[in-house]
């Protein structure tokens, strides 16, 4: 099959979808991605295809109003590309055919399992996702987030049933339109043209998937969201909570204010060494095995980088793989059209249309033409008088698109049938009469070797390093645990052996620097054991783990310092919590901040009119504990506050109200986003209200052993 051609294999449709499953090729390995449809092109789709009936009419006037229900859609799509990545980043699990070998389940949902390979795909995911910010404590958050992901999935599930159970379905069409309009068009159809079966096949591969499989996990997020948009659709909001919401985000307040910073009360403890002694023995439990755990390590880093600059692509390889992909390289047939767009009047209330304003718009749209067949200049009337104010404004264009890329099938003719330079007579497409103009056609061609030569060729050089890389480390692997050892079969190879002292999990290591992947292998093979290998980032490592030293628990002379600190900082806390405590006591004794503030030595400052967001110097967030700022009125004194590091007492001197023009601006806002908070309220309530009365029905049975085993604590150190 041609790239560009309507998919018609065995097993596909003429419209591109599998047979019996939602669609074909749904995304594409992870390259950059070609320039597809334009949006002038998207908008004038919109305009022929999604107002051609009453009902379609409805269904635009409920997206324009409604936008947390498409935020929801995008929301989908993002859904699957974090899905698609979670099965890319996991090389573990690469290759593997879901659901094809029994694994453990942690629960089972209606007779859907959660399996124990499905939970720790997700936590994984999780931490990924977080980057380099949980840095070491990425293996001790493990349970955690692995206990998060049993919940995700499990509720994942029971949406799924519901959704099931109600009747929703996810249509071809639903799966088609989130295709084509959503991110992943412009990488399952670059151009308008669908990537290929193969390829299609390939990357479902690669992420661990079958394409029904990989189609069936669109389909239910799909589902899950006309759930969702189900349960939260009749969401409102009240003028009246508007109006209190607007107050709360928008009051200003002016305050006096002192403050106890908790540096200046550190400075002034001087612990003596019995103090410390006695708190050490109180906390001598926190101490236990303290000092990680340590090891001596031994491993060869074979590097991809140094292995890429080494790799040569020849005439043959790229002519090979050329001619192996040749599809991949078809340029489809493109025109680069305008438009000229008269809108139809849209239905009343009564699903009634006007004629005589229909009429009007086709009088007006062939007055138009007639300009046009005098010598009118097209785009100089498009921007005069096309009502798509996107497209009018350059003069009508929608860029190169492709002729059968327009879901009216009259247009997509029409367009197919121009010549370069030709002009359509007035078109009726439903929603609205259109008159288009050709300015360039492009025939349907493919590009020469020498065109994509340097497109293809790192890849080439790519694929060969990585295989170089595979291979190399593998045959090292066998040679090591040979009786030649390590050392002798990285010194055959001329490959260096990296020896260390005592390390944590937490050291960077020479060559491989903090990988957690090859912290976790070496941090759980057994002392002495044969040689193994780990992927890294960089390449591959073949490692040894030649000695061990257990985490230990230290002497109060090995931890004084830390043990200082430690009671420095408690009693400091402490400290503070009762100054401050003293300061408000006294202030609100004497009715007097600034005479307290002076008696305990507290910094005394006033504050500018700040909101519930702002920052305030020593205060912090207004948001957190000084948002009793915006509750009292003016004169009286709060009571303690602590950020942590200081403490303070506040005096409101005045209140600013918002005015009503402010709310006039802000009101629509706001009620949006009152809305979606409520929305997302009733929706964790009926997921709390499904879930528990499925656990009670037994639809719900979880497996406590696996979760438990799952979730177990380990020593964050031989992580």
């Amino acid at each position: 099959m041609n790239r560009g051609d309507t998919p018609t294999i065995t097993g596909l449709g003429t419209d591109g979808f599998y047979s019996g499953s939602c669609f074909a090729g749904r995304v594409r390995a992870p390259v950059p991605t070609r320039v597809g449809i334009s949006a002038a092109s998207l908008r004038l789709l919109y305009n022929l295809f999604f107002r051609t009936s009453g009902v379609l009419n409805y269904m635009i006037r409920f997206l324009q109003e409604s936008g947390a229900f498409k935020k929801y859609f995008l929301g989908a799509i993002l859904i699957v590309i974090c899905i698609s990545m979670a099965w890319y980043l996991v090389p573990s699990f690469s290759g593997q055919s879901f659901g094809i070998n029994k694994t453990p389940a942690v629960a089972t949902v209606s007779g859907q399992d959660v399996t124990v390979v499905e939970v720790q795909r997700q936590a994984r995911q999780m931490i990924d996702q977080q980057g380099s910010r949980l840095g070491a404590q990425a293996a001790m958050l493990m349970p955690y987030f692995t206990q998060q992901a049993a919940q995700q999935l499990i509720n994942e599930k029971v949406l799924l049933y519901e959704a099931n159970r109600m009747g929703l379905r996810a249509s071809d069409d639903d799966v088609r339109e989130f295709l084509h309009r959503g991110q992943l068009g412009e990488t399952l159809f670059p151009g308008g043209n669908f990537v290929g079966e193969q390829a299609y096949k390939d990357f479902a591969s690669r992420l661990g998937f079958t394409v029904p499989q990989l189609e069936q996990a669109v389909k239910d997020d799909i589902v899950v969201n006309k759930l969702r948009a189900t349960v939260t659709g009749t969401a409102s909001i009240s003028d009246a909570e508007i109006k209190q919401q607007f107050e709360k985000q928008n009051t200003k307040v002016k305050f006096d204010y002192a403050v106890i910073k908790k540096d200046d009360i550190l400075k002034a403890i001087k612990p003596a060494d019995a103090e410390l002694r006695a708190y050490y023995d109180r906390n001598k439990q926190t101490y236990i095995n303290s000092i990680p755990e340590k090891r001596q390590l031994k491993y060869v880093v074979i590097d991809n980088a140094r292995l890429l600059a080494q790799t040569q692509v020849t005439p043959q390889d790229l002519q090979d793989y050329y001619d192996q992909r040749r599809d991949n390289y078809r340029v489809p047939g493109q025109v680069n059209v305008r438009q000229i767009l008269i809108k139809k009047p849209l239905p009343g209330s009564d699903g009634k249309v006007d004629q005589t304003a229909v009429e009007q718009a086709h009088t007006k749209a062939d007055d138009i033409l007639k300009q046009l067949k005098a010598g009118g200049n097209f785009a100089d009337l498009a921007k005069r008088n096309s009502e798509d104010a996107e497209t009018a404004k350059n003069g009508g264009s929608l860029g190169w698109v492709q002729p059968d890329a327009f879901p009216v099938e009259s247009v997509s003719k029409t367009v197919a049938s121009l010549p370069k330079g030709g002009t359509s007579d007035v078109i009726d497409a439903g929603y609205a009469y259109v008159i288009l103009h050709v300015d360039d056609k492009q025939e349907a061609h493919v590009k020469t070797l020498d065109e994509v030569k340097s497109e293809i060729e790192p890849q080439i050089k790519q694929q060969k390093a990585s295989q170089a890389a595979q291979n190399l480390a593998d045959q090292l692997l066998s040679d090591a645990r040979s009786p030649k050892g390590l050392d002798g079969a990285a010194a055959a190879k001329g490959l260096q052996v990296v020896s260390t002292d005592f390390v944590t999990s937490k050291d960077a290591l020479p060559g491989i620097g903090n990988d957690q992947q090859f912290t976790s292998a070496a941090f759980s093979q057994s002392e002495k054991a044969p040689p193994d290998e780990v992927p890294l980032h960089q390449g591959y490592a073949i490692y040894q783990v030649t000695a061990v030293k257990p985490p230990a628990t230290p002497t109060f002379e090995e931890i004084k310092s830390r043990v200082e600190q430690e009671f420095k900082n408690e009693r400091a806390a402490q400290d503070l919590q009762q100054r401050t405590q003293e300061l408000s006591d006294r202030a609100k004794s004497d009715h007097d901040l600034k005479k307290a503030a002076k008696e305990l030595g507290a910094a005394y400052k006033t504050s500018d009119f700040v909101l519930p967001d702002t920052q305030v110097p020593d205060i912090g967030s207004m948001s957190g504990g000084a948002a009793v700022a915006f509750t009292l009125k003016p004169g009286e004194i709060s009571g303690p506050i602590n950020n942590g590091n200081d403490g303070a007492v506040l005096s409101v001197i005045d209140r600013q109200s918002p005015t009503d023009q402010e709310f006039t601006a802000k009101k629509d806002q706001i009620r949006e986003g009152l809305v979606q908070q409520k929305q997302q309220e009733a929706f964790g309530l009926f997921l709390a209200d499904l879930r528990g009365s499925m656990e009670k029905s037994g639809k719900i049975k979880m497996n406590q052993k696996e979760l438990e085993a799952l979730t177990k604590p380990r020593n964050p150190e031989a992580e």
